[in-house]
């Protein structure tokens, strides 16, 4: 049987792989992501384990509520013995006593009830109640950490993209600086020296780029870390508006960080607990009256003492317990409770103080980023003049190749110099917003 040839078969499947490779090789890359402030604000507070942690504080310290309030609540404990020894003995040492021993096995209750211990019950849960509200102004604190993180690291992310695109278009301008030099050395209209400068200035835009490239890669780590995700996304953030000028006195702001600021709520909470803990503390001096009872039933007794014992029983009392002595330990607790509330009251007028300075040079750090705006503004807007009359007198002849390049480098300088002012205005507004607790 004659056999077929298999070349044409073999240059068609080749085509086809060739093909195939082209048309994927066409197809265009996924697009990045894009991310907004307010996504990002809203992931982290979602994702970030600080925020998770403080809300676990918070549910402890709520609990510890429930375990102070549940000295109100009756303790009601059910008891089984069982129980064997020689006939008519008795309990000889260990204790003051004089039961008998037999044999035996019974089943009961036995409850106890605070009825008053003077107040100390009420102070521990006051104490209590205070501090699970400081815990939730933790939380709150926390939320505005990590939101504050959010913005330096979205704003971050933001300069570095545009010192990208600021570097992409140096380089393009140098670029063809370059050529029409290299194209004037060639007709003999230029010299090889000022091939060199321009050769020189594109590779220092190409340095630009490079650095921006790894300031973009740092924003980016920084950003996975402030949303809490495990792995770095390369986000395309959208502009945010630039906010409003700052007010111009701080002193109404530091009356508002008072007032709102979380840490501060925190601490003075803290404070109030302690002193509620050291009434708590000063109250183990009082008596305390419980009440006490049992009840329950004996299926099974020695016959030689069931005609002693009845087979059910049940009994109640009530128990004043009046503290005489026990080597100062009251005085003792109560205080090491009140030096413990004293302290609050110091960290509590530290923290007002450290507020007042911290609005204020957040206050100056806005006010000042602010400003460099317009200048760098119009600084950028001179370099361009600038660069355009040395373009314009180095192609009459009347200037040199370093009069052009300083001018580009001017150029460069001041429209770096205006994106740093733009973005860190933006990051610093919201320091301030965050120092005087008008962060969302």
């Amino acid at each position: 049987m004659e056999k077929r040839n298999a070349t044409p078969y073999r240059l068609v499947f080749a085509v086809a792989i060739f093909c195939a490779g082209q048309a994927m090789a066409q197809q265009p890359a996924p697009a990045a992501p894009t991310l907004t402030l307010q996504q990002a604000e809203t992931m982290a507070l979602k994702n970030h384990p600080q925020v998770q942690a403080a809300q676990n504080e918070a549910a402890y310290t709520n609990r510890q509520v429930v375990e102070a309030r549940s000295a109100y609540f009756p303790t009601v404990n059910a008891d089984v013995t069982g129980s064997g020894a020689n006939t008519g003995a008795r309990i000889g040492a260990g204790y003051i006593t004089d039961s008998r021993l037999f044999d035996r096995f019974g089943a009961g209750l036995n409850f106890t009830q605070l009825i008053t211990d003077m107040g100390r019950t009420k102070n521990l849960v006051a104490s209590s109640r205070l501090e699970a509200q400081a815990g939730a102004q933790n939380v709150q604190a926390t939320r505005y950490d990590v939101l504050l993180q959010v913005n330096r690291a979205y704003f971050d992310v933001l300069h570095a993209q545009a010192l990208i695109r600021t570097a992409n278009e140096t380089i393009a301008t140098r670029q063809t600086v370059l050529n029409q030099v290299t194209q004037l050395a060639q007709n003999q209209l230029r010299s090889q020296l000022d091939v060199s400068f321009a050769d020189v200035n594109l590779s220092e835009a190409k340095l630009l780029l490079i650095q921006s490239q790894n300031s973009l890669d740092e924003a980016y780590a920084e950003l996975a870390l402030a949303l809490g995700a495990a792995q770095v996304v390369n986000y395309q953030v959208q502009e945010e508006p630039l906010p409003p000028n700052p007010p111009g006195n701080p002193d109404d702001l530091i009356a508002q960080a008072i007032t709102n600021r979380p840490e501060f709520a925190s601490l003075r909470l803290s404070r109030d607990a302690a002193y509620k803990f050291a009434e708590a503390e000063k109250d183990l001096k009082r008596p305390t009256i419980n009440a006490f009872g049992v009840a329950g039933y004996i299926p099974y007794i020695d016959q030689l003492t069931s005609q002693a014992i009845p087979s059910e029983y049940a009994a109640g009392a009530l128990n004043v317990s009046i503290p005489i002595f026990n080597g100062h330990l009251f005085t003792a607790r109560r205080e090491a409770a009140l030096d413990r509330a004293m302290e609050a009251d110091q960290k509590l007028r530290d923290e007002q103080l450290r507020l007042a300075r911290d609005v204020r040079l957040a206050w100056a750090n806005a006010s000042t980023a602010y400003r460099r705006i317009d200048v760098t503004a119009q600084l950028v807007q001179q370099a361009k003049m600038a660069v355009n009359l040395a373009q314009g007198r180095y192609n009459l002849g009347l200037a040199s190749i370093v009069e052009l390049s300083q001018s580009q480098l001017n150029q460069t300088q001041a429209e770096i110099e205006n994106l740093s002012a733009r973005y860190d205005y933006q990051s610093q507004y919201q320091a301030l917003q965050y120092t005087i607790g008008q962060l969302r």
